[in-house]
């Protein structure tokens, strides 16, 4: 009889114990479930109010990337669209340039951010007079499906160098964040001419050097016709965009950081959007064999740049070089003195 109760009473002590470590183990995943749903704080923008809910739940702007990426593909139902209150919006930012200076991989690693959706092709609005004339409805229906607390941007390096842009973008929003994208105005060049080579020779076409292009031949002077040349005197753009927009509304991206460092450069531009602080070194990760970094969005979910981003650059004369940073010169220190911002150029 005495063996049955202890028996009986090892078998209780045994049920209650299960219950205390399986309580204890419901308490510890519910309080890391609740630390990891912290809610961030709500987006503030200089860019007019944002009508947005008190708390936005982390969980689900990480959930929207799935479910946006099923609308991009066309999968979505109307009733997930009218479920999920989705909206397509006009940007409230734009990467205006430059050509080659990074806009892709900039647009890329700020998409890294759950309150950020970007536009996944170059829209070209602004700066082709067939699709401004579209109207900015058709504008809109280009735009990504969001939340509507979410920042849409979208990028289009055109819009820097393009004369009528920077009035029809102010027609738009007056108090729109543009972000511009720069790297020595020399190595852009080059890059640019890069990029134009590439494509001819892959239609077999002949092109000249860019000692040729650059260089005017009949001066021996720099070749300020030549686009590439044109381009890279950031400050005769900027100076027409000032004409519409403060200095304020602009942010300067060091494209060459990028490329080697890119996180004090991704969290700069979340402050000059009023982001809550969420790109971190996670995010990025340097893959040796691309030889630049990558984006880690999650445990499953990675993603590269296209292999066409990092060609590698055709050597130039160096006289060549040495004549094109010291033309580039006076324009970079007024680059400098206008937005407040120095680089390293030589």
């Amino acid at each position: 009889m005495l063996f049955k109760q202890q028996a009986l009473l090892r078998q209780k002590l045994f049920v209650l114990g299960s219950l205390a470590i399986g309580s204890l183990l419901y308490l510890v995943a519910r309080v890391g479930s609740l630390d990891r749903l912290q809610p961030i704080c709500p987006i503030e923008s200089r860019l007019g109010p944002l009508h947005l809910p008190e708390q936005i739940p982390l969980r689900t702007l990480q959930y929207k990337r799935g479910l946006l990426h099923e609308l991009r593909k066309g999968n979505a139902t109307k009733e997930q669209i009218r479920l999920h209150n989705l909206v397509q919006q006009l940007p409230r930012a734009i990467i205006i340039g430059v050509r080659k200076g990074g806009t892709r991989a900039l647009l890329e690693m700020l998409n890294l951010h759950p309150a950020v959706v970007k536009a996944s092709q170059e829209i070209h609005f602004f700066d082709n007079d067939q699709n401004y004339a579209r109207g900015i409805d058709w504008y809109r229906e280009k735009m990504p499906f969001s939340f509507p607390h979410q920042i849409t941007i979208e990028k289009s390096p055109a819009y820097f160098i393009t004369e009528e842009v920077p009035e029809r973008i102010f027609k738009m929003n007056s108090s729109i964040k543009l972000l511009i994208i720069v790297r020595e105005p020399t190595t852009r060049a080059v890059s640019d001419y890069t990029q134009v080579l590439e494509g001819k020779e892959r239609k077999n076409k002949t092109y000249h050097k860019f000692e040729k292009l650059a260089i005017d031949g009949n001066t021996c002077e720099v070749n300020t016709k030549y686009k590439a040349v044109r381009t890279s005197i950031y400050t005769k753009h900027l100076e027409r965009w000032l004409k519409y927009f403060p200095v304020e509304q602009f942010h300067i991206v060091d494209g060459d950081r990028l490329i080697t460092d890119p996180l004090p450069e991704l969290q700069l531009v979340e402050r000059f959007l009023n982001l809550p602080s969420r790109i971190s070194h996670y995010n990025l990760y340097f893959n040796a064999t691309r030889g630049f970094y990558c984006l880690r969005f999650n445990i499953v979910f990675n993603k590269c740049l296209a292999g066409s981003k990092g060609r590698i650059h055709p050597e130039v004369d160096p006289s060549v070089v040495a004549k094109l940073r010291k033309f580039f010169h006076p324009f970079n220190q007024k680059f400098y003195q206008i937005t407040g911002r120095t680089f390293n150029w030589p």
